[in-house]
């Protein structure tokens, strides 16, 4: 078990389901905020959720721990960006290893107060669980990896339609129209249960996991035919960009001589999980290992990392400090709520 720093002091908990979350009063509801654009497009940007000189100052944190792997990779020397030099990190910019998930900049972004308060305007509740999720670091021009190309998909499970995942991620570098990032199928979460009645014979592109499914060239063309175009969502250091899991998305590299570095960030409901899905989560929270976007620990990630096709030596299962939370960030692991549980 990982050493942890926790305060619970004066702790309340509550595991009433909420009542008013995003689609209960219906797509024409109006709020007079970013939940207006997550209704109509399927995604929305949170201008300013991180203030933009800490997120700034969490990009450099990303750029030291890639640092002290002592591989040679050096910020300031763009030919250190080969995968001789770095982690491993695949074509999408996906880390999947290395404890990143419970490093001291994850953590301090997952717990920063606005960032969870988007999410607790979107479920009308403050009872939340966030993921242990990944981060994503796209250096651009690369040429030591094979290429990245569009990958359309939306992350939630076809058979079990309406509105139940909402993603996230905190965005910490200017990432404008050419510098890589999110593609978004706009409006297209509205079209989902109707989309996926007329394909449902349709063969799927292969998933480790039922939720996720990938838009074949047919499905995305018929999507183009009932209006629905394709956004790049662009942002400033410290946007926290949202979207339904039901919309289709991807992301692409950067064309331009500027990187990009992220934090996935979602929470969900703790009333959303059960008990047996907590026990889980505590179990990854203590182990250190990540999960996907889904906060209820719907799946562990706990895969080999290799490099040059053998197992990295370089691979760890611990971030390098002990993982320090608040009060609130304690609440975030659905320990507590497991506990009251007891």
């Amino acid at each position: 078990m990982s050493s942890t720093t926790t305060s619970t002091a004066g702790m309340a908990t509550s595991l009433t389901p909420s009542s008013g979350r995003l689609f209960s009063h219906g797509i024409d509801a109006h709020y007079g905020d970013f939940r207006d654009d997550l209704l109509k497009n399927g995604y929305a940007v949170v201008k300013g959720a991180v203030a933009r000189e800490r997120a700034l100052q969490y990009a450099s944190d990303i750029y030291q721990w890639l640092e002290e792997f002592d591989l040679g990779f050096d910020r300031n020397d763009p030919t250190t960006i080969h995968k001789d030099h770095l982690p491993d990190i695949n074509e999408k910019g996906m880390c999947l290893g290395y404890a990143i998930s419970h490093e001291s900049f994850t953590w301090a972004v997952r717990q920063e107060p606005e960032v969870v308060r988007a999410f607790e305007k979107v479920y009308d509740t403050e009872d939340l669980i966030v993921s242990f999720d990944s981060v994503n670091i796209g250096f651009p021009n690369r040429k030591d990896i094979k290429p990245n190309s569009p990958w359309p998909h939306q992350d939630q499970d076809p058979a079990k339609p309406g509105f139940r995942c909402l993603q996230g991620l905190v965005n910490l570098l200017p990432n404008g129209p050419k510098d890589g990032g999110l593609i978004v199928c706009k409006g297209a979460h509205l079209l989902s249960e109707e989309f996926h009645e007329v394909f449902k014979e349709e063969e799927r592109i292969w998933s480790w996991t039922t939720e996720w499914y990938g838009f074949t060239e047919a499905g995305q063309a018929w999507l183009k035919e009932r209006g629905c175009e394709w956004v790049k969502v662009e942002a400033e250091p410290g946007d926290l960009l949202l979207w339904d899991s039901r919309t289709p998305h991807y992301n692409l590299s950067s064309e331009t001589s500027q990187s990009r570095l992220c934090i996935y960030t979602c929470f969900m409901p703790v009333s959303d999980a059960s008990r047996e899905q907590l026990e889980t989560k505590k179990m990854a929270f203590e182990e250190t290992k990540m999960t996907t976007h889904w906060p209820n620990a719907m799946h562990v990630v706990d895969l080999p990392v290799y490099r040059n096709g053998e197992i990295d030596p370089h691979n760890r299962s611990k971030p390098r400090f002990p993982v320090q939370l608040s009060e609130r960030g304690f609440k975030l692991t659905g320990i507590p709520y497991l506990e009251q549980m007891a």
